[in-house]
């Protein structure tokens, strides 16, 4: 689509301009020489239209922007594939939710304009907005909402967060513009589940090829994919919320997986933005650069090391445990992303609700740990290995903890397992392996330990207690106590070895304003996004 650009300058601009010209032009007329008046009226007019002509291209707002990420979406619809690059094209930027998450990690209302809680924690009666419509035309109303819900928590369903929906028992569309939750049980995390990428509404008519061409109500439209390089959206004219329309008028995803090149494309011009930059090694390189800025924001990005619990030597706590107090998470974050990143002791990150600093339950202590091998009866420790995904974090994590783990007798090889296909098939779907490293992105996802099943082969009834019990409450205060007490659990229990939260690295030219400098869900919003000239 080719939008209109907007008028160089403003018209009061070229009104004032005209006025000092036809100043200029009565000063001179009382100069008796009628040619010397002349040649200076038409000088004037002449530098004047030389003036505006020179200014037309330098002065033309941009509105283009070609931003970089390092891993290409496996699809573009977030509600049938768990990796979060679909979301990072698509989310918020052609898929809207009933609510939204704001850059803060807040609910925000979004095609729900507002919603009540039933007393009893059982119904939720939601008031749809009104003349929203999807980018093919379709209008958004309850009944599209409920057809997305029921999609989401069908028995057919592949969402990838099928369980966010699990309690909603029936759903009721009173009319248009009203929908209604009826729940089997208190879902407590529910309205903010709802903001999630996996949880945005989809048309009816054209939901079965979202995968490909997504269509969504968003600022957004799709414009096209070219497999192996980049996806285009182009700006939607006829967005629902005019305060939160786009600025830009194209936006270009480019897809370059080697951290050079990416320095490289940024430094060229070719890329106006990266930003999750996957290099922290390089992020000086740009400290010279007069075009470009670099961030260092946050995440819910939580690097683990996940044993399979199952598995001897995994299924005893002193094993897990020794292979912690191995482990001096600062050389690890110094080797793996070179000093940038947050000391963890549970999963859990410093921005999450009810955070509790877990690092000193088992600190760093070789003696300590030999000991616990001995007692658990591995006293000349033993062999494993580790299935490494290729991002840049994994390998570079698993060899300083490879040196750790021999300073007690232990050894750890290192298989190199391609990520996402492979590493999902050995990993969450076979549990063929000792251990595995990934960042989990998902906020608030502590209650991964409780589901069953997950690729940890974690089982703790009264863990499993608390990630019920927190979600028969909506009051913050003791959702948090809770939470609490589920980070002391995982942090004495160890069935991963915590290491680190990574930052959001970000690089982008000076003069583009409104990127999201911290990630409270994995995201690229650009409604917002706009470059100043």
């Amino acid at each position: 689509m080719c939008a209109l650009m907007p008028p160089l300058y403003p018209q009061k601009a070229f009104v004032i301009e005209r006025g000092r010209a036809e100043d200029m032009m009565i000063k001179v007329s009382l100069v008796p020489s009628a040619r010397f008046v002349r040649q200076l009226s038409l000088g004037a007019a002449v530098s004047a239209g030389l003036m505006m002509a020179a200014m037309t291209p330098a002065e033309a707002a941009k509105t283009n922007l070609n931003l970089g990420m390092s891993v290409e979406p496996t699809g573009l619809d977030p509600t049938i594939a768990a990796p979060v690059a679909i979301g990072q094209v698509t989310w918020q930027n052609v898929f809207e939710g009933l609510v939204t998450i704001d850059q803060t990690g807040k609910v925000q209302p979004q095609l729900a304009k507002s919603w009540e809680i039933s007393p009893d924690g059982l119904t939720y009666t939601f008031k749809l907005r009104t003349n929203v419509k999807f980018h093919d035309g379709e209008a958004f109303d309850a009944a599209s909402a409920k057809f997305s819900l029921d999609r989401a928590r069908g028995a057919d369903s592949i969402n990838p967060q099928k369980r966010f929906f699990a309690s909603i028992a029936s759903i009721d569309t009173p009319d248009a513009e009203t929908l209604v939750l009826h729940l089997s049980a208190p879902t407590g995390s529910l309205i903010y589940w709802l903001g999630w990428p996996a949880s945005v509404m989809v048309a009816p008519n054209t939901a079965a090829s979202d995968k490909t061409v997504p269509v969504g109500t968003g600022p957004f439209k799709f414009a096209g994919w070219a497999k192996g390089d980049k996806v285009e959206l182009e700006r939607n004219a006829d967005y629902w919320n005019k305060d939160a329309a786009a600025k830009l008028d194209k936006v270009t995803f480019r897809f370059i997986a080697d951290p050079q090149a990416q320095a490289a494309a940024l430094k060229s011009g070719d890329l106006d933005a990266f930003p999750e930059f996957a290099a922290p090694e390089l992020m000086s390189s740009f400290d010279d650069d007069a075009r470009l800025v670099t961030r260092i924001g946050n995440t819910e990005l939580k690097v683990v090391a996940g044993m399979n619990n199952a598995k001897k030597p995994f299924d005893d706590k002193r094993v897990r445990q020794a292979l912690m107090m191995a482990i001096d998470r600062k050389t690890v974050i110094d080797g793996a992303w070179s000093g940038l990143g947050t000391p963890i002791g549970s999963h859990y990150t410093p921005n999450d609700p009810g955070y509790q600093d877990m690092t000193d339950a088992l600190p760093y202590d070789v003696e300590k740990a030999k000991a616990l091998l001995a007692e658990a009866g591995y006293p000349n420790g033993f062999t494993f290995s580790i299935k490494s995904p290729q991002m840049a974090y994994a390998p570079r994590s698993a060899e300083v903890m490879q040196a750790m783990f021999a300073e007690i007798g232990v050894t750890m090889n290192i298989e190199p397992t391609e990520f996402p296909a492979k590493w999902v098939q050995d990993i969450m779907k076979d549990r063929n392996f000792d251990m595995t490293i990934v960042a989990h992105a998902e906020p608030l996802d502590i209650d991964i330990y409780a589901r069953d099943p997950y690729y940890f082969n974690y089982k703790n009834p009264v863990f499993d207690a608390l990630m019920k019990k927190v979600q028969e409450t909506s009051d913050p205060a003791q959702q948090n106590a809770i939470y609490g007490e589920a980070q002391k659990i995982l942090a004495d229990d160890v069935p991963a070895l915590y290491l680190f939260v990574m930052p959001k690295l970000g690089v982008w030219d000076k003069k583009l304003k409104g990127l999201w400098e911290n990630e409270p869900i994995p995201s690229n919003v650009l409604s917002g996004v706009s470059w100043d000239e």
